[in-house]
């Protein structure tokens, strides 16, 4: 709407492409969501529900571009930002008091910059830690700010539903649910040991973000978090029929993996190779690959073999996403084996150090393999550049 102004008082939603197989509401305007519009819903269901919905496709360059310029406003306060997605950050501004004034005088600042600068709005949450800011921030849109305080976050938040806190999705809600535990003052006045048996760890963590004693700290700006996992996924314009049209894209997926593993200088010991038909959940395999390896040839290979030992076919694969993990340095010594051959691995690696370059100098398509040319049912949209949201910082 800020984009384009004549949008401006309309039912209007993003969504993915039908055709690419997002066809999904990304995000929808308050006349759209009083129709009953979701985030979340397939497009036809929101159509069904608002018939005069505006439906315009997200524009992943302008969310990078004012996730950007937002941050660039926050840091006028504090150097302590903690983003959690693309498009929302915890802020620590206990040290900035003193200059600017408390919690909220400065997110009115924050809030009437954000859209004087750059016509966006924006809602905050302000409280004294980082599980009731969040709640906060989610309680009032679009253009508000909620405050939760020590005095009152019993009143504003114990009554509140459960899958309302981060980190209670739908499987763990339906779980609480059994148990008669409905709202966060629930989760609150439930016993930690009980939590913990039903949940596990994440039981006892519910536990602290619902009493409000989580005292995680909002990381530095340029802080950098310890690198896990290296993974890709995608969902395919149409299904994979068969095992050779599933090889090409873990193929496809591997060269990026190859590369960012070479990037942060890190090899992998072993893959992951999730798939998802028409059902919600999907089927993960993995396994151990014959050497600590940065290669993507190596990567797809042991990728595909999980895939192809475990995959039943039962349903065609929609979507499909590589991760390697148990990641070490990459000059971590490696024990040498009769049944591997170092020589050929030797050999690889000089070639990929090649690849690399043409492909630094000339573009990511200047080189690539023979077998994924031409259509491999992959988008090619960009979308794979978006930063979800991840964990919080503990």
């Amino acid at each position: 709407m800020m984009l384009d102004p004549s949008l401006r008082g309309k039912a209007v939603a993003v969504c993915g492409s039908t055709e690419d197989r997002h066809g999904i509401v990304l995000a929808k305007s308050e006349l759209a969501k009083k129709a009953g519009v979701k985030t979340g819903m397939v497009n036809w269901e929101a159509r069904k529900l608002c018939p005069n919905l505006i439906v315009v496709p997200p524009q992943y360059d302008q969310y990078l571009k004012y996730s950007k310029l937002t941050r660039a406003i926050y840091q006028r306060y504090t150097d302590l930002i903690e983003p959690f997605g693309m498009d929302e950050c915890w802020l620590d501004v206990t040290s900035s008091r003193g200059l600017f004034g408390d919690g909220m005088k400065i997110a009115e600042e924050i809030r009437n910059a954000t859209r004087e600068e750059l016509g966006l709005t924006v809602s905050i949450g302000v409280s004294f830690n980082k599980i009731f800011a969040k709640l906060g921030s989610d309680m009032k849109k679009p253009d508000a700010i909620t405050e939760i305080s020590v005095d009152n976050y019993k009143d504003k938040v114990w009554p509140l539903p459960a899958s309302d806190m981060i980190y209670c999705g739908r499987s763990t809600t339906s779980k609480l649910a059994k148990y008669g535990i409905h709202t966060i003052g629930d989760i609150a006045d439930t016993s930690p040991d009980f939590l913990r048996r039903i949940l596990g760890i994440n039981g006892l963590s519910l536990w602290t973000f619902a009493n409000g004693t989580d005292d995680s700290r909002v990381m530095h700006k340029d802080f950098v978090s310890p690198i896990k996992s290296i993974g890709h996924g995608i969902t395919c314009v149409s299904d994979l029929l068969n095992n050779d049209e599933v090889h090409k894209v873990i193929l496809a997926l591997s060269q990026d993996i190859g590369h960012r593993l070479r990037v942060h200088e890190l090899a992998a010991r072993t893959v992951q190779v999730s798939v998802r038909g028409d059902d919600l959940y999907g089927q993960q395999f993995q396994c151990k690959l014959p050497f600590t390896t940065q290669l993507p040839c190596e990567i797809a290979e042991t990728a595909y073999r999980a895939f192809r030992e475990n995959y039943q076919w039962k349903t065609n694969v929609r979507a499909v996403t590589v991760r390697t993990i148990e990641l070490v340095p990459k000059n971590t010594p490696l024990q040498l084996s009769m049944f591997v051959d170092g020589e050929k691995i030797n050999r690889r690696e000089r070639l990929e150090d090649s690849i690399e370059s043409v492909r630094q100098r000339f573009g990511k398509e200047a080189l690539t393999y023979a077998s994924i040319m031409g259509d491999i049912k992959m988008p090619n949209d960009g979308r794979h550049k978006v930063k979800m949201p991840g964990m919080m910082y503990r």
